[in-house]
């Protein structure tokens, strides 16, 4: 045996996006004793602390999972990648640090579902207090939370010809997406801290946490099994090295392993379909439909354009330039590699009968194969910038299930994506405002030629073909353990497991449809409110405006 850890009076399970939120927040009181539960290790590397590193930090299976979707049947068989954090931060010490919070309506929306407490007003509050905001503390943001977030520096990155252009191309421009006016082209914004590293919530959260007395942070542990023993979940069954080990919880257990692995750990602890759960040898304690299912995320489709000139970022990755770079972060915290490389975030409504934006165009100011190079050596890459389109609000729904019973083995994850006629007209219409923008001045004035889909491919068919072949994903997945009321509800509005008392959980997958926006911070803020909801306690509500843009 690995050995009995002992009681704790919480037992948190992934220290993700949430599972970093709720350590810190239930240990600040030495009366609790928290155990944080890791199945990874310390996710803490040069390449994680350093912002222009974690495209290639996403690479290395010591820090992600590196799951892979089923065979796509519309997407015409292919398998899709499925990068997740595998260590302490789970997936916010991988991803590319973006701060969205999603649109007011979205939350709304939540509420409407039966998701009593999660209107805007009630999650407006837990933004603010989870924020140091560079813009100081007001109606929309906070000053003194554990998550800064700063602009990123767009004076390499082409962002002025793009807010130059909105107007002339029919679109609105916003000084702050999470403010107000949530919806036109802005100045993209990250979690990377005053001195340039990576704000995760490992180093945000855990990070200050980690010398209580009474938190315990116990990583590579794989937990195999929530004991449930007389309808209440009593505790943990883990492996670690090859042998097993317990922790008993005399409050609460709470899950916080992440879309794909909270259900999947819930299935294999007998809470889930009956009939999935027998398919696989395991006795059904709470037949609950809804666990797996309700899957939902942003669909990416590529659009990309070569320019005339070398004035894209591939410039700053010549090797020379790209080294002093990195000197320049080591000792200043500083430069190009203490950024995000975004030229503009755009989100936008393709038809403006929308209530709200359906599209966002993830607007980079280089080629996503761009490689550092060397002058006079090999062959140069064609600048090129891109304008990836995103649907915020897919209809597409898919399910988790089990591969196996065994805890190691990762499980089937089937996202059914594009499986409404309806997605492919609003990428289309997303493909065409691309197409807009960037052949308006002055942002036309950089483009010499559409690379992706390319200038040929022009009516619905081909444009249909192109993304068959071309889409993927954005590291969004959300809603396998839906909040909200009836037999398809996973959780409640507290987060409880219906079936089964002394169980919650509070991560991206109680999300009952995703919000319109990365989802990082959606994911943070939710650690924040479940613990209060654990500790019984609530912030008031904070009622503020928000303004409609019609074109």
């Amino acid at each position: 045996m690995a050995g009995a850890l002992g009681q704790f009076d919480f037992i948190i399970v992934g220290a993700g996006s949430a599972g970093c939120v709720l350590a810190n927040r239930l240990s600040a009181d030495p009366a609790h004793r928290v155990l944080l539960v890791e199945a990874g290790g310390s996710a803490d590397n040069f390449l994680i602390r350093m912002p222009l590193g974690f495209l290639r930090a996403m690479l290395n299976p010591r820090v992600n999972w590196n799951y892979m979707s089923e065979p796509e049947p519309v997407l015409g068989g292919r398998q899709l990648w499925l990068p997740r954090g595998r260590g302490l931060g789970g997936s916010s010490s991988i991803n590319g640090m973006f701060y969205m919070r999603g649109h007011s309506r979205d939350f709304d929306g939540w509420r409407d579902l039966g998701c009593d407490g999660w209107g805007y007003a009630d999650v407006l509050p837990y933004f603010k207090r989870m924020e140091t905001s560079w813009r100081g503390a007001g109606p929309y943001h906070g000053a003194e939370g554990p998550l800064h977030v700063r602009p990123i520096d767009g004076r390499k990155l082409l962002h002025a010809p793009l807010m130059a252009t909105a107007r002339a191309a029919g679109f609105a421009t916003t000084d702050d997406l999470n403010g107000e006016i949530e919806e036109g082209f802005a100045l993209g914004e990250v979690n990377i801290d005053p001195h340039g590293r990576r704000a995760g919530t490992a180093q945000a959260y855990l990070a200050p946490a980690r010398g209580r007395a009474n938190l315990k942070v116990v990583t590579d542990a794989l937990v195999t099994r929530i004991v449930i023993e007389q309808g209440r979940a009593t505790g943990i069954e883990y492996s670690a090295n090859g042998e097993l080990g317990t922790a008993q919880a005399a409050r609460e257990v709470i899950l916080a392993g992440g879309t794909f692995n909270s259900p999947q750990l819930l299935m294999l602890s007998g809470v889930g379909p009956a009939a999935e759960l027998a398919r696989h040898g395991i006795k059904p304690l709470v037949d609950s439909p809804g666990v797996g299912g309700n899957l939902s995320e942003h669909m990416r489709v590529p659009v990309e354009f070569a320019t005339r000139g070398p004035v894209t970022f591939l410039g700053e990755l010549r090797a020379d330039r790209i080294a002093l770079s990195v000197l320049r972060w080591i000792f200043f915290g500083t430069g190009t590699c203490a950024t995000q490389i975004n030229s503009c975030n755009v989100v936008i409504r393709t038809q403006p009968q929308l209530d709200r934006p359906d599209v966002q165009l993830m607007c980079n100011p280089v080629r996503m194969d761009a490689r550092i190079w060397w002058p006079l050596v090999g062959a140069r890459q064609e600048h090129r910038v891109t304008a990836d389109v995103v649907l915020l609000h897919p209809s597409s729904r898919g399910r988790v299930t089990l591969r196996s019973a065994n805890a190691a083995d990762a499980p089937r994850v089937a996202f059914n994506l594009f499986s409404h006629a309806e997605e492919f007209a609003t990428a289309r219409r997303g493909i065409e405002a691309a197409r807009r923008i960037y052949a308006t001045e002055p942002q036309a004035r950089l483009i010499e030629r559409e690379t992706a889909p390319g200038a040929a491919c022009q009516s619905a068919d081909d444009l249909d073909a192109y993304i068959r072949r071309s889409a993927s994903l954005t590291q969004h997945p959300v809603g396998t353990c839906a909040m909200g009321r009836g037999p398809q509800a996973v959780v409640d509005p507290e987060l409880k497991v219906r079936g089964v008392a002394g169980l919650r959980v509070a991560d991206a997958s109680i999300m009952p449809t995703v919000v319109g926006g990365n989802t990082n911070a959606a994911t943070i803020m939710i650690g924040e409110k479940a613990a209060d909801l654990v500790l019984g306690r609530r912030l008031p509500p904070e009622h503020v405006r928000s303004t409609s843009i019609r074109s």
